[in-house]
């Protein structure tokens, strides 16, 4: 065992002065005033020969690309392997979009220009050319700039320290996708209809907590993973990085502005901050298409989870729960072993039917036919499905396996693991409950980002966020990740 070293850095990202394209709906938005900071943090680890930089970004993805120039730009410094830089977001929706490279076996998944007509247009929901908008390849190099700072910063500034892990529980997470007795399922579904039946998993209310200290014993950070995304805020105007960003508010208020959260969310693909059952509805959704209620039955329950109120009483959930683990914090150990293992694993790409190409072909060119004007993001929406199965058929007649990055990593007797998915809780599950580790961390959305990763049930029921087009992989890469990761994991605590 060696004395493990410690290091955080927080750096912004919001650009001053500037206005950015928000990412994370099928509509367009352009970004109003700073409700919440947007930010980078980074917390370094090393232990012996072992070593770790784990980064989280108020984004709501980081593409393997995104991460592949971080890791060419980062200068020279001493000791450090690139390969060891662990990026994830959080998945706020109320972040900047920027420049990606055209998917390499998916392109044009959402382009239907192959049979949209030359006489019909795109009608945007917001349209701005303004210079003062930061967007587009100067939006990319902006974020890969304050990315490698954050990440050389807290590796520089990593001295001798100590840590602890705590738990906490608090409902957060709950199932966003509602199943019908006809078998099918809707993410968003109405549970008021007389056809629900059920919703299609649990949650998972657990919080896994890691507080990091000084020589002084003095707090420092707090890492906290969470089973849902940072997207109460989603349909907002603002810029935000939504309840990670007030739990760290909170945690600041009591311990101290230099106290740093370093927020990393666990397998969530079906979750969401919402009550499906006690459904309190806010007109800021009304521009999802995935979200319809002709009527709204008024409830009792929480705020409504579309707004600052609702974001709010999350965060005072989540950290409640850190503060009274921190009160039960009885041991800090500062000897300990740090082992990381970085793996390239292949998945399978998810494959359609020929039938089913032809029937998406056949409805794309129905649509098209029977289209009286310009097309706008709930044309986009409705048509996505088809628009996915045609690009997905064209891929796999090239690729049948491609390439994910995946960290594993035991610290003292505790495991961490990675994956690039919005990956759907029950094989977050199961990974945690064949884990040989005390406590299992797993982050999604991590050093790339393919999509969602939906169960059988899922995709059998179907909707946005099963749908082939919905991501790279379906069941039986999500059974392969779970082996794979559990395989990993228990070599490290196999002695």
């Amino acid at each position: 065992m060696s004395s493990i070293k410690i290091g955080w850095s927080e750096v912004s990202i919001v650009p001053e002065g500037r206005r950015v394209d928000l990412s994370g709906q099928f509509y367009e938005r352009i970004s109003g005033e700073v409700e919440t900071p947007i930010a980078v943090t980074a917390l370094a680890l090393e232990c012996g020969d072992g070593q770790a930089v784990l980064v989280t970004a108020d984004l709501v993805h980081t593409s393997n690309s995104l991460l592949s120039d971080v890791r060419r730009a980062l200068p020279p410094t001493e000791g450090l392997d690139p390969s060891r830089i662990i990026l994830s977001a959080i998945h706020t929706h109320t972040s900047m979009a920027y420049a990606e490279p055209e998917d390499s076996f998916d392109a044009g998944l959402h382009a239907l220009n192959q049979y949209k007509p030359a006489d019909i247009g795109y009608v945007p929901t917001a349209h701005d050319t303004s210079p003062d908008i930061l967007r587009g390849e100067e939006a990319r190099a902006f974020l890969v700039e304050r990315i490698v700072r954050a990440v050389t910063e807290a590796w520089e500034s990593r001295t001798e320290g100590s840590f602890a892990f705590g738990f906490g529980r608090a409902a957060v997470g709950m199932c966003r996708r509602v199943c019908y007795d006809d078998g099918s399922a809707k993410m968003w579904g109405n549970t008021s209809h007389p056809n629900f039946t059920e919703l299609e998993s649990g949650n998972d209310s657990g919080i896994e907590l890691m507080f990091t200290y000084d020589k002084n014993e003095r707090l420092t950070g707090v890492v906290a993973n969470v089973a849902c995304p940072a997207q109460v805020l989603e349909h907002q105007s603002f810029i935000s990085s939504d309840y990670m960003g007030k739990v760290k508010g909170l945690i600041r208020e009591r311990y101290g502005d230099d106290v740093q959260l370093l927020g990393l969310v666990s397998p969530a693909g079906d979750m969401c901050p919402r009550d499906m059952i006690r459904w309190v509805d806010a007109p800021v959704c009304k521009n999802d298409p995935n979200i319809h209620r002709d009527t709204v039955i008024p409830r009792r329950a929480d705020p409504a989870m579309f707004e600052i109120k609702g974001c709010e009483k999350v965060a005072k959930r989540i950290a409640n729960e850190i503060f009274w683990a921190l009160e039960e914090v009885c041991e800090k150990v500062s000897d300990t072993t740090l082992v990381h293992n970085a793996l390239t694993v292949d998945m399978p790409l998810r494959r359609v039917s020929i039938s089913d190409y032809l029937e998406a072909e056949r409805a794309v060119k129905e649509f098209f036919a029977t289209c009286t004007g310009d097309v706008n993001y709930e044309d986009n929406a409705r048509m996505m499905i088809h628009a996915g199965t045609l690009a997905r058929f064209e891929s796999q007649k090239r690729i049948e396996l491609y390439p994910i990055e995946m960290h594993v990593l035991r610290i003292a007797d505790v495991a961490l693991a990675t994956n690039p998915y919005e990956l759907f809780l029950n094989y977050g599950n199961r990974i945690r409950a064949r884990s040989l580790a005390k406590q299992t961390f797993l982050v999604e959305l991590s050093c790339g980002a393919f999509g969602y990763l939906p169960t059988e049930r899922a995709e059998k029921g179907s909707h946005y966020s099963a749908f082939v087009g919905s991501g790279n992989s379906g069941h039986e890469g999500g059974e392969l990740l779970v082996r794979k990761t559990v395989s990993e994991i228990n070599k490290l605590f196999s002695e």
